[in-house]
């Protein structure tokens, strides 16, 4: 999505930041996959959680500034909050089973 953005160094700052938080999710995601215990592994997610939280917020700048159009927004909204989903799934998941033990 970086790539299709037409920028100039001013709005540079804000493409930056989405591209940031939004590869941050998949690094802490790929920690999370060897964490050390449940307890390092919630927190993995938790911490890739606010990074997508994050991104959904640069997405929103992006839109309300025109610098994506709204079918663009709504495809990359759509897949950011699915992933919000998956995280928060998981987190769940893993603290009710860490709970049980």
């Amino acid at each position: 999505m970086i790539r299709f953005i037409k920028c100039t160094p001013k709005e540079y700052g804000l493409t930056n930041q989405v591209l940031r938080s939004g590869t941050a999710v998949g690094a802490l995601v790929s920690e999370a996959t060897y964490a050390q215990s449940p307890a390092d592994f919630i927190n993995k997610l938790s911490i890739a959680l606010k990074e997508c939280n994050e991104t959904l917020y640069w997405l929103n700048i992006l839109k309300d500034t025109d610098f994506l159009n709204e079918s663009e927004f709504e495809s990359i909204n759509k897949d950011c909050q699915e992933l919000l989903a998956l995280l928060i799934s998981s987190i769940k998941t893993t603290k009710q089973n860490s709970e049980r033990k």
